[in-house]
């Protein structure tokens, strides 16, 4: 008897932004399991101040955004990786606004939103939250991952290995490299007692 692939959890390491966005998006066709090594209240996602730059200004271009990017690397930028997160900035900043996050609003701004120029860049086009932008991301987000029936989260659990065909004696159909588990460390709190 096999199992379809789908009624399997997908393990996600790390709850920040990315992580809380996987989650997010697969939820919805299969589980899965958020594991974060510290509280969730403590991820590096919730210290970025600045903002999300996009392309959302009909006066800016993608072809700007990769130009400034490419520029303001010195020489250390992809250019296909600046023009892929250009392509999808837009995107990615609607999808934001529709799970809720409350970036700094400005009716006369594109889309609703105030946008800012920072360095590097020519137009204006970072969407922010105030000066709390990863912050305000990271609770809208945590929230719907929590209240999410599909998504079971761990804290306080700290990968420590995959479990790759380097670990394993596997058949010979599985020669490329696969993961088949993790290891882990589950953290718990020592109690302080005071003498």
């Amino acid at each position: 008897m096999s199992v379809a692939h789908d009624h399997h959890p997908v393990l996600i390491i790390g709850a920040g932004l990315a992580g809380l966005t996987t989650a997010l998006h697969l939820a919805d066709h299969q589980p899965v399991i958020l594991m974060a090594k510290r509280r969730l209240s403590e991820a590096a996602t919730a210290w970025a101040q600045g903002g999300i730059v996009g392309v959302l200004d009909q006066e800016d271009s993608i072809e700007s955004h990769v130009v400034d990017t490419v520029n303001a690397g010195a020489g250390l930028v992809v250019e296909s990786v600046a023009r892929y997160v250009a392509e999808q900035s837009a995107q990615a900043i609607h999808w934001l606004v529709e799970q809720g996050v409350p970036f700094t609003p400005d009716q006369a701004g594109p889309e609703g939103l105030h946008l800012t120029r920072e360095g590097g860049h020519s137009h204006r086009r970072i969407a922010h939250a105030a000066d709390a932008t990863g912050k305000a991301i990271h609770e809208v987000l945590l929230d719907k991952a929590k209240a999410h029936p599909n998504i079971r989260i761990l804290e306080n659990w700290i990968a420590l290995d995959l479990i790759t065909n380097k670990h394993l004696q596997v058949p010979a159909k599985y020669k490329s490299n696969r993961c088949f588990g993790h290891m882990h460390l589950i953290l718990k709190k020592a109690e302080l007692k005071r003498s």
